[in-house]
């Protein structure tokens, strides 16, 4: 029973990545709507560079959640 209790805390210990990925993609979002707002000019070359911070930071995401899975099912 003691190793269902320690794969359980793992697994909820793996999903608090999640939660930075919620505010790390806020902020990338927030700061290119700022930017963008700021000077519009350069906006369509920042928007890459948002997409990219964007796909890193939901990899990231994927990644804990698979980790959460792994820890809880194998």
């Amino acid at each position: 029973m003691e190793l269902e209790a320690a794969k359980m805390i793992g697994a909820g210990i793996a999903t608090l990545a999640l939660a930075g990925i919620g505010i790390g993609l806020g902020n990338i979002f927030g700061s290119y709507l700022s930017g963008a707002l700021r000077n519009p000019s350069a906006a369509p070359k920042q928007f890459t560079n948002l997409l990219i911070g964007f796909a890193l930071t939901e990899a990231t995401g994927l990644f804990a959640l698979v980790i959460a899975f792994l820890i809880l099912f194998a």
